[in-house]
Order: C-alpha cells, then structure tokens, then sequence
C-alpha cells in the first residue's frame, strides 16, 4: 500500500511538473485554461494522498439514500 502511494504520489508530481513546463510554451488561451485545470487537479489529488483521511469513498460523501415506502 505504501508503494502504490509512494507511485501516484510520484505520479501525480511528474505530471505537475509537465504541466508547468506546458505553461512555459506558447498556448492558446483554451489550452491554457485545460492545462491551468489539470494542474489545479493534480494539486489537489497530492493534497488529497498526503492528507491523513484520504480513503474516503464518494458513498461516504454522498446525503444519505431516502427509502421509498
């Protein structure tokens, strides 16, 4: 479990950094945008592994299912 954390954290930094380098080039603002998205998103996943409460399901964070009677 540590070494399948240990890789996405190192890939979710890769990409982060390919990210910037993309930034570093001539874009149209629509790529730019995409790419600021994308970067946004790997912050947030490293945030998301590096976090103590990480294994939370989207069940977990979804209101409570309402029973039909």
């Amino acid at each position: 479990m540590v070494d399948e954390r240990s890789a996405r954290l190192r890939t979710h930094r890769s990409n982060i950094l390919r990210y910037r380098k993309l930034l570093n080039t001539k874009l149209l603002e629509h790529e730019r945008l995409y790419i600021l998205k994308r970067l946004t998103e790997e912050q947030s996943a490293i945030e998301g592994l590096a976090s103590p409460s990480f294994p939370l399901t989207a069940k977990a964070l979804s209101p409570p299912e309402r029973q039909i009677v």
